[in-house]
């Protein structure tokens, strides 16, 4: 039985909390706060869930499934499924990558933008993010023209081509979104999008104002977030 391990690990804590309540009915409601207590204690036992991990390490697999590694892995391997689902979406396409479809999408939302401005709102470097812009450019789906205020900065914008090119996109990437999100019930959903959207207002702020630039600058606002977290 797959779940022998998981029901033998709750009748353990059950029984730890009836050595913590002595002579008291436990509720489920007990339960529920007393197991909510523990999953935070590294001393708990996990069960290996993750199918591409072996039990060679248990100091690795300790590690990997702290909290916060978990969740960091959980979203590598999202964002992984959703660049392999966007790759069938757009096969036959002039575009190449998802990031070609975000930035299209948003040149759609504008009347035009500076390259530098579509690279911030698409979350790339400036390497990575003219490759994109020089794709779309060159298929002839944005077109650009040097800022008359500024000769060293040139504007852009979607083209004809471009709109109906992502309107015929639009119906597969909305079956990629469909994807994505699984099995999920609709309140699945909202309390997904609740969580991401905060996870998003977070990052972004860290992300415009460039408050991480380096291993040194992450190290620190790690450290100041736990003592503020200690402190409430």
């Amino acid at each position: 039985m797959k779940s022998y391990q998981l029901i033998h690990q709750l009748i353990n804590l059950v029984e730890q909390l009836e050595e913590e309540t002595p002579g008291q009915e436990v509720s489920i409601q007990d339960f529920t706060g007393f197991l909510l207590n523990k999953v935070g204690d590294t001393t708990l036992n996990h069960v290996n869930s993750e199918v591409r991990f072996g039990d060679h390490d248990r100091a690795a697999l300790d590690i990997a499934y702290q909290l916060d590694n978990n969740i960091g892995r959980l979203f590598v391997f999202m964002s992984r499924y959703a660049k392999f689902y966007i790759k069938k979406a757009l096969d036959g396409t002039l575009l190449q990558t998802a990031e070609d479809f975000t930035a299209l999408a948003i040149l759609l939302t504008h009347d035009h933008l500076s390259k530098t401005e579509l690279i911030s709102h698409n979350l790339q470097e400036k390497t990575s993010g003219t490759e994109v812009i020089r794709r779309l450019i060159s298929a002839k789906l944005v077109r650009q023209w040097d800022d008359l205020k500024d000769k060293r900065s040139k504007h852009i914008a979607i083209t004809d081509e471009g709109k109906t090119l992502l309107y015929q996109v639009f119906a597969d990437m909305n079956n990629v979104s469909k994807m994505i999100t699984g099995k999920l019930t609709t309140a699945e959903k909202f309390t997904l999008q609740y969580l991401l959207q905060k996870l998003e207002n977070f990052h972004l702020e860290h992300y415009e104002k460039k408050t991480i630039t380096n291993k040194a600058e992450l190290k620190s606002f790690i450290a100041e977030k736990h003592v503020e977290s200690d402190r409430n």
